[in-house]
């Protein structure tokens, strides 16, 4: 394979300031080596690609790479084996890499499965994304995800929990502060850990150098995640008054996952869904583009993430929750690529998201401006990781 990479494009949204047109970006190893105007020599030993844009690699900041969109997704956990979960996670990664996602936040898997994709990947073994991986998610005993879930009651089981996790190789924590969509029994807008038990688990992962996130998408349970100091909230569709301004006074993240709501919507009852989720999803989708806007609006930072794994919501289709932050939310084109690539690579602590000199070279080369085509992201015509070619699916 050559060394070095050449492409020269027509647009590069490098995220490192004002969009750059008709030029040559290379890649030599890992690494952007420069960024020029079309007149910047290319090395001799360079592959050489024309792009009409070129943007950073896409960050998936709430994954789940065990499960691939199964109808029922409870009854997938009970009918499958950790063997067979591990080589759909391993399937589940690289289409995700496949679909330019080049870094991705696994946030609940059951076993270490998660955790062993990752470093598979890492050694080279498997095709796939930079994985974060947070282990098994922190939930009150019968709560909600529960299925790939640890559950703990009382500050120091949860701060047990978290050591556990730790222990295993997570790189990160995701605690359940309310019930969700498809556990049943579970409502999205009831309890799950207290704040008492947030604070405790969270101190002690921040103890530890490890971020955490919450599961929260009632807007009482958003307010004592965001109170105990966690880093991002994860769904959030219930915000209220109360929670912006916590978001706001903390500093948190909010990753709304809209996809995984709208496609168990518009999946339906006849797709094979239990009635309770369709129930629950109809509920919170009637109030989320509202409250989502207004956060927004607030000034509330948002990272992409699409709960990836959840019913009909496939890891190669990142393209569509882009898609829907622009329709449901209101965002620009250039907005949703920042959420999805600078802030993402923040909420995941790590040095991606963005495409200069010296940067680490994940990219992906699309057939279209995303600026003159809100659908550019699908199909791509090339992915880059790591300063390596990837043949997109």
């Amino acid at each position: 394979m050559n060394s070095s990479l050449a492409i020269r494009f027509g647009t590069l949204h490098d995220q490192r300031g004002e969009s750059k047109r008709n030029g040559v970006l290379i890649v030599e190893g890992d690494r952007v080596a420069r960024v020029g105007g079309p007149e910047t020599e290319v090395p001799a030993n360079a592959s050489v690609v024309d792009a009409a844009c070129v943007v950073p690699g896409l960050i998936n900041a709430h994954a789940h790479l065990e499960a691939s969109g199964e109808a029922q997704t409870a009854n997938f956990f009970k009918l499958t084996t950790p063997t067979q979960r591990a080589l759909l996670a391993a399937r589940n990664a690289r289409e995700a890499l496949h679909a330019g996602v080049t870094s991705l936040r696994d946030l609940g898997s059951t076993e270490s499965i998660a955790i062993d994709v990752r470093d598979a990947i890492a050694a080279g073994t498997i095709a796939g994304p930079n994985v974060v991986a947070a282990g098994r998610a922190i939930c009150m005993t019968g709560g909600h995800g529960r299925f790939i879930g640890r559950e703990a009651d009382g500050e120091l089981d949860v701060r047990k929990a978290v050591r556990e996790q730790l222990g295993a190789g997570a790189d990160c924590i995701k605690f359940i502060a309310t019930g969700g969509v498809l556990t049943q029994g579970a409502v999205p807008g009831g309890p799950g850990l207290d704040e008492a038990e947030l604070r405790a688990g969270i101190a002690e992962a921040h103890a530890h150098g490890m971020r955490c996130a919450a599961h929260a998408i009632g807007a009482a349970g958003i307010a004592r995640a965001l109170g105990a100091g966690v880093d991002s909230i994860e769904h959030g569709h219930l915000v209220d008054d109360r929670g912006i301004e916590l978001f706001l006074e903390r500093g948190a993240t909010l990753v709304p996952t809209l996809a995984a709501i709208r496609c168990i919507v518009a999946g339906g009852t006849e797709a094979g869904m239990p009635d309770f989720v369709i129930r629950k999803a109809r509920e919170i989708d009637e109030h989320a583009e509202r409250n989502l806007r207004r956060a927004l609006s607030a000034g509330v930072r948002f990272a992409g993430g699409s709960d990836a794994g959840t019913p009909f919501n496939a890891h190669g289709d990142y393209a569509y929750e882009l898609e829907l932050m622009q329709s449901v939310l209101g965002m620009s084109a250039r907005e949703v690529l920042y959420a999805t690539t600078v802030r993402s690579a923040a909420v995941l602590d790590i040095a991606r998201g963005t495409l200069g000199p010296g940067d680490i070279a994940d990219l992906v080369v699309l057939a279209h401006d995303i600026e003159s085509d809100a659908r550019a992201y699908r199909n791509p015509v090339l992915v880059v990781k790591n300063g390596v070619m990837v043949t997109p699916s």
